[in-house]
């Protein structure tokens, strides 16, 4: 339960990002796609040799709560301030997240 729970979190927040792209109206920024992208990457490398300490605070309900109001927050600033860098990274980091957990939903399910 615990993946399909962070991937439904995930889609949720990425489903901001893209709306708040939309309604600021800003175009997509690749440069700041892949820097949402790379920050994915260095920090599940960085949980995962954390991670069971990582997954006891992110299996409560409060974290993932806080963690996606967070993900709203940014996205209203991010309309506000710089909708096309910010919301960029953050749809960048979000769609790397899935891609990563898809490999380890697939890689689970062969097992």
């Amino acid at each position: 339960m615990g993946l399909i729970t962070d991937g439904v979190l995930a889609v949720i927040a990425l489903a901001a990002f893209v709306g708040g792209l939309l309604v600021a109206g800003a175009p997509l920024s690749v440069p700041s796609v892949a820097v949402g992208g790379l920050g994915t990457l260095c920090f599940e490398v960085i949980a995962y040799s954390h991670s069971e300490l990582v997954r006891e605070y992110w299996e409560r309900p409060a974290v993932q709560l806080a963690t996606l109001a967070g993900a709203f927050v940014i996205v209203g600033v991010g309309i506000v301030i710089a909708p096309s860098r910010l919301l960029s990274v953050g749809i960048g980091a979000l769609v790397t997240y899935l891609l990563i957990l898809s490999i380890v939903l697939v890689a689970a399910a062969r097992s």
